[in-house]
């Protein structure tokens, strides 16, 4: 199974593609952590990547169309893989399937622009381990502080309300041209990924339930 997974920051893409490589069995790719890896190894595509990475440029489409390509072709990927949140545009799309890079599912976890508000905004974070508190979904036994250690607890810049609504905003701007895209060929195209839209609200276990049966997975 090749599943393409889409949603809004904060719908819960990276949760849920975890649970799917648990119970599938298949690997889990981030275009972030393949680019990361390729610059800290060295490769003269992670060396050509650092490069814009470093004067804060985006890295183009073609480079990381190309090091997914080089990743599915590897032997763990025969029984299929999950990308989490690639591709984001609908050049990206068109970019992917020129590579040759076939999907079998688009899966787009819906969730209200508020409820990605508020997940995102009550985020807490203890920034020297990396624990992540949520004032109500999984607050610290005491308001602030880190459990462990009893420090402040901080809100990361990326969970900042102007910040969030302003990625919500650019979200609605790249995506939907790509999930019509996405609609269109599973309507009419034979062969054409299918297109799963999944109500992603509400607590993780309850949304993680509705991939699943809309996956046709036990």
């Amino acid at each position: 199974m090749r599943i393409v997974i889409v949603g809004m920051p904060g719908a819960g893409k990276g949760t849920h593609a975890a649970a799917l490589r648990a119970r599938l069995k298949i690997p889990q790719i981030s275009t972030g952590d393949m680019l990361r890896a390729a610059v800290a190894a060295g490769t003269a595509r992670g060396r050509e990547a650092a490069g814009y990475m470093k004067r804060g440029e985006l890295v183009p489409d073609r480079q990381v169309v190309e090091l997914v390509r080089e990743r599915v072709m590897e032997a763990d990927c025969a029984g299929g893989f999950i990308l989490d949140g690639f591709p984001r545009t609908l050049e990206q799309a068109l970019a992917l399937r020129g590579a040759g890079v076939g999907i079998d599912i688009v899966l787009e976890l819906h969730v209200p622009d508020e409820e990605v508000i508020e997940r995102m905004t009550g985020r807490r974070t203890h920034l020297p381990s990396g624990r992540v508190y949520h004032v109500t979904r999984n607050p610290p036994k005491v308001p602030g502080a880190d459990d462990i250690t009893g420090e402040p607890l901080s809100v990361r810049a990326d969970d900042a309300e102007d910040t969030v609504r302003n990625r919500i905003a650019s979200y609605h701007a790249q995506t939907g041209p790509l999930l019509d895209y996405y609609r269109r060929q599973a309507a009419g195209e034979p062969g054409a990924p299918r297109y799963v839209r999944v109500d992603g609200s509400g607590s993780v276990a309850a949304s993680r339930a509705r991939v699943f049966a809309a996956l046709g997975i036990a």
